[in-house]
């Protein structure tokens, strides 16, 4: 009697194994781009303050400083 191969019972799950590896695969990248979007939609409150101080200050600066470029040949 012959001895039976482990390799071919583990090649018998092989689809199963595939499918549970591309469903985690899947939920991985579902979570990183849902969490992404949701992000962008509501930034965190802190980050969001302090973009809004920095636009203002730089509004300040560039309002109050008039540059004149002129080009000579």
């Amino acid at each position: 009697m012959k001895h039976k191969s482990t390799l071919a019972a583990i090649g018998g799950y092989q689809p199963f194994l595939f499918c549970i590896g591309m469903y985690f695969v899947a939920l991985f990248f579902s979570i990183f781009i849902c969490s992404a979007i949701f992000y962008a939609i509501n930034p965190k409150k802190s980050i969001a303050k302090v973009n809004t101080e920095d636009t203002r200050k730089t509004a300040m600066l560039t309002s109050s400083n008039q540059v004149m470029l002129s080009v000579t040949k």
